[in-house]
């Protein structure tokens, strides 16, 4: 049953700025309702990635709040925030490669859920079965194939027992039947009642998944409301799919 006294986002960030020498997030706002499932679209270098460092917890703004479940988290660490319910994928996966798939789930699942020795290895098998990877739960994780490391961040991300999911760009590099497996397991989260933030430059992936879409450029919201409407709009067009009017 859904508590009424719950906040209504899931996560909010509020006039967030970062700077590297040069600005890469300049006093960008955005919220994601709890039970949501939102795209972020933009260039190679409109900050998109850092947007999800910063919801993370592994970079902190210069200024600016990040709220997870109208708790203020800006200046606490990414394994508060993941014990909060919050994961995420890593855009290039980076498993232990000298662990099985198994022990790289059972290691996600004892620290981010933070279960006892049984109930962590229960959970480990449950996320590797969701993602179709418990065929595969002993073979050593430096073995895997591009999509199986994706399936293995995604198992790791599900054993930390989320809330909240941000994904950077887990279609990435996959051929087109594979994304459209990606994409159906995507939705079962979702319907799961997971709330989803994908970044993804595919994005027929997106608009088959999330119910709104934010663009971003240097830093910078240009664009959000329904996809299509989105990735229709003049803004999006010349930044991002570099169509001029």
């Amino acid at each position: 049953m859904t508590d009424p006294n719950a906040p209504a986002s899931a996560i909010d960030v509020i006039a967030v700025s970062k700077s590297f020498g040069t600005p890469v997030i300049e006093h960008l706002s955005f919220a994601v309702g709890r039970g949501e499932a939102v795209g972020i679209v933009g260039p190679n270098g409109a900050g998109k990635t850092t947007l999800l460092n910063l919801i993370a917890g592994d970079l902190k703004p210069d200024r600016g709040q990040v709220l997870i479940d109208g708790v203020d988290v800006t200046r606490q660490p990414p394994h508060r925030r993941c014990h909060a319910g919050l994961a995420r994928t890593a855009q290039i996966p980076r498993p232990f490669e000298g662990l099985t798939v198994f022990e790289n789930v059972l290691v996600a699942s004892t620290y981010g859920s933070r279960l006892a020795s049984g109930d962590a290895t229960d959970l480990a098998v449950d996320a590797l079965d969701r993602t179709g990877m418990l065929a595969k739960a002993n073979a050593h994780a430096a073995s895997l194939g591009l999509l199986d490391r994706k399936r293995l961040e995604l198992a790791r991300a599900l054993a930390t027992q989320p809330s909240v999911l941000l994904l950077d760009e887990i279609a990435g590099g996959l051929t087109e039947a594979e994304v459209a497996e990606l994409i159906e397991k995507v939705r079962e989260l979702h319907a799961g009642g997971i709330t989803i933030v994908w970044i993804e430059h595919i994005v027929h992936a997106l608009i088959a998944v999330v119910g709104r879409i934010m663009a971003m450029s240097f830093g910078r919201k240009i664009a959000e409301g329904e996809p299509r409407e989105v990735m229709a709009s003049a803004a999006v067009r010349e930044v991002y799919l570099g169509a001029m009017e």
